[in-house]
């Protein structure tokens, strides 16, 4: 036991001690101070896998380079109308489910018609709203606009009954004038 003693005694005489201050200096086995260690890096974070991906929109329009007040406005305005118009046509485009000729007596039908019909209305006014933003250039305001008149045909294609066809048609048209005013967007500096 006296010799543990002593072996312990003698190890922390001579180890080396232990400082929390990194500029602190420590003394060596011969006796002689040198700087202490260089601290090691901090870790890097690694994400969690299972945490959600962050929402890029989140933050809202940013604008990007040199994009006027009055495209961010109006893009971000366009942006909000396509995707409400989006989402409830999608409902009602996926009960009818491609058929030429839809059963608007069907109540998913009729619901989902009466809700896509809505949001057109609500998503048309509110791109008209967009292509009229003061100082918005043509280059933008114009298939804001086209978009805004081929969602009134569509609400009204859908309210008339219309065959799928005919809807599709008009869906198609209206995702060609979304695209248009998207690209005008981005040449502008800014996102729909």
């Amino acid at each position: 036991m006296a010799v543990l003693g002593v072996a312990l005694g003698i190890g922390i005489a001579v180890g080396p001690t232990a400082s929390a201050d990194p500029d602190a200096v420590v003394q060596t086995e011969a006796g002689a101070v040198a700087p202490a260690p260089a601290a090691p890096a901090a870790p890097v974070a690694v994400p969690d896998p299972t945490a959600p991906a962050p929402d890029p929109m989140a933050a809202g329009p940013v604008p990007a380079g040199d994009a006027s007040p009055a495209a961010v406005a109006a893009c971000s305005l366009f942006a909000e109308a396509v995707d409400n118009a989006s989402v409830f046509y999608g409902d009602f485009a996926d009960t009818i489910d491609g058929s030429t000729r839809p059963d608007y007596s069907d109540p998913i039908v009729s619901t989902t018609n009466v809700s896509g019909r809505t949001a057109l209305r609500e998503s048309a006014a509110k791109a008209m709203n967009a292509a009229g933003t003061p100082g918005l250039s043509p280059d933008i305001a114009g298939p804001m606009r086209a978009w805004s008149v081929d969602a009134t045909k569509l609400l009204l294609k859908m309210g008339l009954r219309g065959s799928g066809d005919t809807l599709n048609v008009t869906a198609s048209e209206l995702n060609d004038d979304a695209h248009n005013a998207q690209m005008a967007c981005a040449l502008a500096g800014t996102h729909a």
